[in-house]
């Protein structure tokens, strides 16, 4: 028994399949598609607040809700599934859903997509990029003291930025141009510019400004100011037309006085002659001179010094003296003359006295 035909214009078994892939294609409108919804993309700094906003342009009361990276519910409508307390609703109308996400981190980064549950659904993202500005930021220079002419090394090292940082130099007012070598670490840029800079007398003081241009941070500088070493020439003042004063007399060659020339010795052949009269030979005086005089009037002002202290020691020394004898004068009294003041007369008063009673008694002699 011979089988049915098929109907034609029906799509057969190994069509269906694919028929049915292409309608939930078609169920998703991608921007620029004429579709019905509008956001825009977010660049935020790291701990700093995202704001992320879905708005339908003609509303016909659709739902709207905000999934994450993952594509996870963060709001339906205005109720929020996601237990993430750092997204909060700013703002739920028919036409618009508003979250703010605060505390951002890199993490954070990525695309997050607005659906609009119309027919067909609609779908949009928005992509948040999430920056890092420098950690830290550092002159490290080759010398602290340089010495005139030669070159210096400079490094400024920006770390852990993202993106990667741009260095620029100064020298005062004056930019000058740096090599700059980037470092990878994950998602994290370390930028190290190097600056060869010759230096002079001029650049004493002056500061070495190392100033970041990153769209994270604004007005970042650091700054090292420049130590340098040079030497001045010094010229002792001229006297009659030299350049410097002899240092004995067997340096100067006087020759004939009736003006001729006088000439230096070989040390000082360059240095200009002049003619000395017979009148005077006058030279300012050294400046030895000057420094053997303020000793000499040193020394007299320390000797006069000691003198003064001296006689002050012998007057006080006097005075005490003078004193100790005052307390010590005086009339003394002894026992020799005792008894001798009723005597009649000076004979009298040594026999009655206690001691010639004694020697009286003591040299008796008895005659036979």
């Amino acid at each position: 028994m011979a089988g049915r035909a098929q109907p034609s214009g029906g799509p057969g078994p190994g069509l269906l399949p694919l028929l049915l892939l292409l309608l939930s294609a078609a169920a998703v409108i991608r921007t620029g598609d004429g579709q019905n919804l509008v956001t825009e993309d977010v660049t935020v700094v790291e701990g700093d607040v995202a704001t992320i906003s879905c708005r339908v342009k003609n509303s016909d009361d659709s739902v709207i809700q905000l999934l994450n990276p993952n594509r996870q519910t963060i709001y339906f409508r205005d109720f929020r599934p996601l237990k993430d307390s750092r997204f909060q609703l700013v703002n739920f109308s028919n036409s618009e859903l508003r979250v703010s996400l605060t505390n951002v981190s890199i993490s954070d980064e990525g695309r997050y997509f607005c659906q609009l549950y119309t027919d067909p659904p609609q779908e949009i993202y928005t992509t948040i990029t999430v920056l890092v500005p420098p950690r830290n930021l550092v002159i490290d220079i080759q010398k602290e003291v340089a010495v005139e002419g030669e070159e210096i090394e400079l490094n400024c090292t920006a770390m852990a930025s993202r993106p990667a940082t741009t260095i620029r130099w100064f020298k005062g007012n004056k930019e000058l141009t740096g090599k700059s070598e980037v470092e990878q670490w994950l998602d994290m840029y370390t930028v190290t510019s190097q600056l060869v800079l010759k230096v002079g007398r001029e650049d004493d003081g002056v500061p070495v400004i190392c100033l970041v241009d990153h769209p994270a941070v604004k007005d970042l500088q650091t700054q090292r100011y420049l130590e340098v070493m040079y030497t001045t020439a010094t010229t002792e003042p001229a006297v009659h037309g030299f350049t410097h004063l002899p240092n004995s007399a067997e340096e100067l060659d006087f020759g004939d006085l009736s003006g001729t020339p006088v000439s230096l010795n070989a040390s000082t052949e360059a240095l200009p002659t002049m003619h000395l009269s017979n009148a005077s030979l006058a030279f300012r005086p050294d400046s030895r001179a000057g420094e053997e005089g303020v000793i000499r009037s040193v020394d007299h002002a320390v000797v006069g010094g000691v003198v003064a202290v001296v006689v002050f020691a012998m007057l006080c020394l006097l005075i005490i003296l003078g004193r100790y004898f005052a307390r010590h004068k005086g009339t003394y009294f002894t026992h020799e003359a005792k008894g001798a003041d009723d005597a009649a007369d000076a004979d009298t008063a040594i026999i009655n006295a206690e001691g010639g009673q004694n020697n009286s008694e003591e040299k008796k002699e008895y005659f036979i």
